[in-house]
C-alpha cells in the first residue's frame, strides 16, 4: 500500500463540509437562532474554498438556496446536496481526508455517536452516500475501516503526529477490546503518522464527547499548540487543565525541542436554561485556506481569545463567529465542519 499522509488543517483544502440544521434535528426549537451562525459560517467559508452542504431533505436544499441567494453568497462555491443525517455534528462522523501519493482517499470510520449516546445510523452513512454524490468518477477513493473514530478527537500537525486525549480514544464505547497500544498501532497505520501524544487531562464541563482533543488543544502549526486555560483556582476546570497545561509543557516535538504554547483563556461560565454549564471553548476554530474561523460567545474573554489566536496565525485573517447558540447541543465551530482535499 501506498505510504499515507494526514494533512494538517492548514494545508490547501477543496471545500469544508457541513450539515444544516433543520426541523428534523435536535435544533428545531432554536432554528432561526442556529440559521444565522450556519448562514455567517458559509458565507465566511465561500470566501475562501466551496462549501458542501447535506441538507437533511429537499425541503432544507430549497431553503438554504434561498437564504443563501438573498445573502449574496455565490452559487459556484456551493454544492448543496439532499443526503439524510441525524444531527448536524459532522466533524465527527463526515471523511477524513488523506493523501496516498498522487491521490486522495476519504477515511470513513466507524462512528456510534460518542459510544452510543444518541441514534447515530444516518450519520453512519453519510460518508459513502456523500462519496457516491460527488465522486462517481474516481477522482478520489474510499476506504472503509472497523474502527470507531471521530475527526474531533485528532489533531495531527500534518508531519506525523497525533494529539489525542485518553479519555476519549480509551472509553469503552468505542473500541472495546482493544489496548492503548492497539489503539495507536491503528492510528499509525490507518493514517500514516509516526505517533501519538495522549493527553491524559482535560474535559470541559458540558461536553458529552468524553473530551475530544478539539475542545482542549490543537496544533497551529508544526512547532506550536495553542490550548485551553484556567486561571481561576476557584472554577471547576482548575486542576484537570492544569495537569494538561503541565503535560503539554512535557510535550517535546520529534526534533526534541519543547513545543511552543499559546494559552486560550477559558470562556466565561456559559449555562442553559436548566442552569447546566455549557462547554464553551477557543480551541474549537476552524482553519481554511487563508483564513481561521474562532468561534466567539459575546463574552469578555472574546477579545483575548481572539487575539491569542493571531499570534498562532499570523499570516491568516481571523473572522470571529457568533457561536452562542451550538452551545446549547453542547458543541461548537469546529465540531459542526469537515475539511475536504
Amino acid at each position: 500500500m501506498s505510504p499515507v499522509h494526514l494533512p494538517a488543517e492548514w494545508e490547501k483544502q477543496t471545500g469544508v463540509l457541513i450539515s444544516w440544521p433543520a426541523k428534523s434535528t435536535d435544533w428545531c426549537n432554536k432554528l432561526d437562532e442556529v440559521e444565522a451562525t450556519y448562514l455567517e459560517l458559509t458565507r465566511q467559508i465561500a470566501k475562501y474554498s466551496l462549501v458542501y452542504v447535506c441538507c437533511s431533505d429537499p425541503e432544507t436544499m430549497l431553503h438554504v438556496r434561498q437564504l443563501c441567494n438573498e445573502n449574496n453568497i455565490t452559487p459556484g462555491k456551493l454544492n448543496i446536496l439532499s443526503i439524510p443525517y441525524d444531527d448536524t455534528w459532522v466533524r465527527d462522523y463526515g471523511p477524513i481526508s488523506v493523501r496516498r501519493v498522487n491521490e486522495i482517499v476519504w477515511l470513513d470510520f466507524k462512528f456510534n455517536a460518542w459510544g452510543g449516546r444518541y441514534p447515530y445510523q444516518q450519520d453512519a452513512r453519510l460518508t459513502r452516500l456523500l462519496y457516491r454524490e460527488l465522486f462517481i468518477d474516481n477522482r478520489v477513493l474510499i476506504d472503509n475501516t472497523d474502527f470507531v473514530l471521530e475527526g474531533g478527537s485528532i489533531d495531527c500537525d500534518g508531519i506525523g503526529t497525533i494529539l489525542t486525549t485518553s479519555r476519549c480514544l480509551l472509553s469503552a464505547g468505542r473500541n472495546p477490546g482493544l489496548t492503548k497500544r492497539q489503539i495507536e498501532d491503528r492510528l499509525i497505520s490507518t493514517l500514516g503518522v509516526q505517533r501519538v501524544l495522549w493527553l491524559e487531562h482535560g474535559q470541559l464541563a458540558g461536553d458529552d464527547t468524553d473530551a475530544h482533543v478539539d475542545t482542549l488543544a490543537r496544533f497551529c502549526s508544526t512547532d506550536t499548540i495553542t490550548y485551553v486555560q484556567c486561571s481561576s483556582p476557584v472554577d471547576p476546570h482548575y486542576e484537570s487543565l492544569s495537569e494538561m497545561e503541565k503535560q503539554l509543557e512535557s510535550f517535546v516535538q520529534m526534533n526534541g525541542n519543547p513545543y511552543r504554547l499559546i494559552p486560550l483563556p477559558l470562556p466565561d461560565a456559559c449555562f442553559n436554561k436548566e442552569g447546566q454549564r455549557l462547554p464553551a471553548t477557543y480551541a474549537n476554530f476552524l482553519i481554511i485556506n487563508g483564513a481561521v474561523l474562532v468561534p466567539v460567545y459575546e463574552l469578555n474573554t472574546d477579545a483575548l481569545a481572539l487575539a491569542q489566536l493571531h499570534r498562532c496565525f499570523p499570516k491568516h485573517t481571523i473572522i470571529p463567529i457568533q457561536c452562542r447558540a451550538l452551545l446549547e447541543q453542547f458543541g461548537s465551530l469546529h465540531c459542526i465542519t469537515m475539511q475536504i482535499l
